[in-house]
């Protein structure tokens, strides 16, 4: 994959050297193979991602893709990045004591700060290969730095456009909280043109500092012919409250690897994502709650909505260290299989080393029966659309625990479109 990069001048020299040592190792790990159990049920041959071209620093006409950038509506602040290039930015609203810019911008203002939080985690399940291909050719992004005991009352949402045929992007998105302050931040993934193939190699690191909230949501709404990687790592100090929602209705496959460690007592840690694949769409969920710390909670809900020839894996692990006692932890997948021929695996798990723990975990998939599309029909909704609001209430139980009004709203109306989509005899 080649690369153009227009900001490498300008980056700190802890930053060239982290690219140029993940590059090495993005080179040195070989390729997941199909006795590997973190890729088990894994369509490997979505790895091939040749012929894709970055163009950092380059963008295409793009006023039409900030007119199309709508979301939430009242924001504390908003971005627009195509091509993992900056094109608009609206931050006047943010309240003071936050620090709120492009990544590439935060790594020549605030190196030392972003040196701190970055990448800090080990990628476990995996996908640390193209972890460290996302380290070697990262250049942008946002990075959010909230400090102690400022709240800021809307969202942050950033908008990340893949534009041109065979395009690849490496979005970063760095948040941190301080002590007793509160943020939301929500990324949404989008296509330019339907019929475009992207790849899409994300990550987010999410650091919730000792008693503040930080709540993340991620839209991924790329068009049918992209694939996407995204890594999701997840740490909570002492008392504080991590939770992240994930949307996944576009892309042709999309893998998603969620990790949230539990560092301190009180933490809690939030996992969420609905997910509507149709037609030949594969999505590809892998997740790690790891308890570190003593009196700590976890509690992650999945559900899946399945049309036509989809697939679906969910592997989940519930860990719970030596000495993290009285953890609790649920793990929950749920899978509506819309169609016979819809596939869902899933294998979640536990490994508790801790006593006194309350720990769950489980798995189910079903199909709408008979009973229930007979009592709607029953009311004059046509078959179709009875089975469209089944679905849709399937998913509204995650939705409904992101906690805002309007930012539950904007979920529901990704939701809504796909499900359009779907009616319509698309994906």
């Amino acid at each position: 994959m080649s690369t153009t990069d227009a900001h490498s001048t300008t980056f700190p020299d802890w930053f060239t050297a982290r690219r140029n040592a993940a590059r090495l190792r993005f080179e040195a790990t070989p390729a997941p193979k199909r006795n590997d159990e973190a890729w088990r049920f894994s369509n490997l041959s979505q790895l091939d991602f040749a012929g894709f071209t970055s163009h950092t620093g380059q963008a295409p006409a793009t006023d039409h893709l900030i007119s199309r950038s709508t979301g939430i509506g009242r924001t504390a602040a908003k971005l627009v990045f195509v091509n993992d290039t900056l094109i608009h930015s609206e931050t006047t609203r943010l309240p003071a004591g936050i620090i709120c810019l492009p990544l590439a911008e935060a790594l020549v203002s605030h190196p030392d700060l972003v040196e701190q939080h970055f990448m800090k985690q080990e990628t476990r399940l995996g996908s640390a290969k193209y972890a460290a291909w996302h380290e070697a050719m990262v250049s942008n992004g946002l990075f959010v730095h909230v400090a102690d005991h400022v709240e800021v009352a809307d969202p942050i949402e950033v908008h990340h456009w893949i534009a041109g045929g065979n395009t690849g992007i490496f979005p970063h998105t760095l948040v941190v909280t301080g002590r007793s302050s509160k943020v939301r931040v929500i990324d949404i993934f989008r296509s330019a043109a339907d019929l475009e193939p992207g790849l899409a190699i994300a990550f987010n690191d999410l650091s919730a500092g000792e008693n503040s909230t930080l709540d993340y949501i991620a839209i991924q709404a790329f068009n049918e012919v992209t694939r996407v990687i995204q890594i999701h790592e997840t740490s909570a100090a002492r008392d504080a409250s991590a939770k992240a929602f994930i949307l996944n209705t576009g892309a042709s496959w999309a893998r998603n690897e969620s990790m949230s460690r539990l560092e301190g007592p009180g933490a809690r840690s939030d996992m969420l994502a609905v997910s509507i694949p149709a037609r030949e769409q594969e999505y590809d969920q892998r997740t790690f709650q790891h308890h570190v710390s003593e009196g700590a909670c976890s509690d992650l809900l999945y559900k899946n909505s399945l049309y036509d020839n989809a697939k679906t894996v969910f592997s989940g692990l519930i860990f719970v260290d030596e000495g993290a006692h009285h953890t609790d932890a649920y793990q929950t997948c749920r899978n509506l299989l819309m169609s016979d021929t819809a596939e869902a695996n899933s294998m979640p798990g536990l490994e508790i080393n801790a006593d006194q723990v309350k720990c769950s975990h489980g798995s189910t998939s079903a199909q709408i029966s008979d009973e229930e599309i007979f009592y709607l029909c029953a009311r004059g909704i046509d078959p179709v659309s009875a089975r469209q609001l089944i679905a849709r209430g399937f998913s509204v139980e995650a939705v409904e625990r992101i906690g805002n009004e309007a930012a539950e709203e904007l979920v529901l109306r990704f939701i809504d479109d796909k499900f359009a989509r779907i009616a319509g005899g698309g994906a």
